[in-house]
């Protein structure tokens, strides 16, 4: 069975193609700047092919996709594709795996608004592939869904109750399915149901706790915004804040919150998002790339021993996203501040653990560390196309 995994933002659109159920990847790929100078990879058993076109839409990037497939002889008819799995940021309420309906679509519509950017990007993608394979079935995977084990006392705010009932104002959490594969391949490894503090560090940044295989917290709420500090977003900070710069600028609500997710975070405080760009700044002896990067190292150590503390027997933290699977410099740094833990690095198997060298998992910390720490690259698109044979099968 031949499966799509899709990822589609705002002006992109990732893609892997899976025979299911070996779990082999027969074509991946990025379509990146949609409506611009378009920029296109491909990769192909390693060999990769880069171009540039013009997409001006999602319908473009996919009729884009479908050639590149029969092209390259990856099918040899659209036939072959039995199921496309998109990744949707927020279910509005809804957690499990649902197959696409014109009434699905009118829901997340209504709530796009919930994380607007990310949320228009799905649907765009959702509706394209409708428009060109109208007879293929499919499916949508919740980025909540992993999250909705968490029990009541951690996901409610405490806000007038009616909030939550009539309203749907809870934390949803996110990241779930990176969590979910996270927790799947600590299982194999443990051979257990595990209890995990599973840290996804990219950009975008949350942090799971894990009971007994089960998500029962996440560092990220009612929308991706609340938490760490993040590549562009603030995380957590008073919400007098807003009125109070609404009040002093003249900004907007909508000019504010575009302000907190888009201009804050790393970007905000040095004046870049990417880990690699800090780093040099850093390197460089910049005191606000300096200042920016112990703020977001404390502000993730604050949550791990924040969930730490709510569970007695932690089997293991795991690193994973871009820059924790990557960034040796940011591993040794957080992990050096988890000592009162008995969390202690490895500094000879930190340094060679990253995509870019023959190891990219492992563990990186000592022998005599109370809590051993894994690195385990994840892998959404794999854990999408999983949930989609499922459902489909």
């Amino acid at each position: 069975m031949k499966l799509l995994s899709i990822n589609a933002g705002s002006s992109s659109l990732k893609f892997k193609l899976y025979n299911m159920p070996s779990e082999d990847v027969l074509i991946y790929g990025n379509i990146d700047k949609i409506g611009l100078d378009t920029e296109i990879k491909i990769v192909i058993n390693g060999d990769i092919t880069t171009k540039c076109d013009i997409l001006k839409n999602h319908d473009e990037a996919v009729n884009y996709l479908i050639n590149v497939l029969t092209e390259y002889r990856v099918i040899n008819s659209l036939d072959e594709i039995n199921g496309i799995g998109h990744r949707v940021v927020n279910g509005a309420g809804k957690f499990s795996p649902e197959i696409v309906t014109d009434e699905l679509i009118q829901r997340l519509e209504k709530f796009k608004f919930l994380s607007l950017v990310h949320m228009t990007g799905h649907i765009a993608g959702i509706k394209a592939f409708k428009n060109i394979l109208p007879n293929v079935v499919q499916i949508v995977v919740y980025d909540t869904g992993f999250h909705y084990s968490i029990p009541k006392e951690n996901f409610l705010y405490s806000l007038p109750y009616e909030w939550y009932t009539k309203y749907g104002v809870r934390k949803y959490g996110f990241h779930g399915i990176s969590a979910k594969y996270i927790t799947m391949e600590m299982e194999k490894r443990l051979n257990k149901k595990p209890n995990l503090i599973i840290c996804h560090i990219g950009n975008g940044a949350s942090i799971t706790l894990v009971k007994d295989g089960k998500s029962f917290d996440n560092s990220m709420g009612f929308t991706a915004n609340e938490g760490l500090m993040m590549g562009t977003r603030c995380g957590n900070i008073d919400y007098s804040v807003i009125p109070y710069v609404m009040g002093v600028t003249g900004m907007s609500m909508s000019e504010v919150d575009k302000v907190l997710n888009e201009k804050s975070g790393l970007l905000g405080i040095a004046e870049v998002s990417d880990n690699r760009a800090l780093e040099e700044l850093i390197n460089s002896g910049d005191e606000k790339a300096i200042l920016a990067n112990e703020m977001y190292v404390n502000r993730i150590v604050d949550y791990i021993a924040k969930f730490y503390m709510r569970i007695s027997d932690i089997d293991a933290l795991v690193l994973c996203g871009g820059v924790g699977e990557n960034a040796v410099n940011f591993r040794e740094k957080l992990l050096s501040k988890l000592g009162p833990l008995g969390i202690y690095i490895e500094d000879e198997y930190n340094k060679v653990i990253s995509k870019f060298s023959d190891i990219n998992t492992g563990v990186i910390t000592t022998k005599d560390s109370k809590i051993p720490c894994f690195v385990i690259p994840t892998d959404e698109e794999l854990m999408i196309a999983r949930e989609t044979y499922t459902l489909i099968k």
